[in-house]
């Protein structure tokens, strides 16, 4: 599993001269709790290149779920999807969009690939219970091509890559 940026890089690349900042607007002033840094850095480890799929599943709660609503699948207790993850069959490419969320209630926008196929754009809804992760939904869909007929109200900049 691969992505395009670093956890460090992502944190410098916000916001490089306030180490606590949330990725935000030139005017935003919000700044991270201890409680919110320690889940933004649970959130971006799950991305590191070299993590361990084992030890990265420390950081969810042993009863935590894992849902695909797009298939009806959900997993129950991390032992479960800590097993089929160490055995899944696809070379997995992330790369981090953008991660957003306090207390409780998070979500990572990532461009994912897998077998080196076109990039689909996915999230993860992650929902803490303290420091650890009590459940997560994952969401994977193709991109399309805007439709013609809302050209008229679309702006000029194209949303975030």
């Amino acid at each position: 599993m691969t992505i395009s940026m670093s956890s460090a890089d992502f944190l410098h690349d916000r916001c490089p001269q306030r180490e606590h900042a949330v990725d935000h607007d030139e005017s935003d002033d919000q700044v991270l709790t201890d409680d919110e840094r320690c889940r933004l850095e649970v959130l971006l480890s799950f991305l590191e290149p070299d993590a361990d799929p084992v030890r990265a599943h420390d950081h969810y709660h042993d009863e935590a779920v894992l849902e695909f609503p797009q298939s009806g699948e959900r997993f129950e207790g991390v032992v479960n999807f800590r097993t089929w993850r160490e055995q899944y069959p696809a070379d997995v490419e992330f790369r981090l969009r953008r991660i957003t969320g306090s207390g409780e209630l998070w979500v990572r926008e990532l461009s994912v690939s897998y077998d080196g196929g076109p990039s689909m754009l996915g999230i993860a809804v992650v929902e803490f219970d303290g420091p650890k992760v009590r459940r997560e939904r994952i969401y994977v869909t193709e991109p399309w091509e805007a439709p013609e007929w809302r050209a008229q109200w679309r702006a000029t900049r194209p949303s975030d890559p």
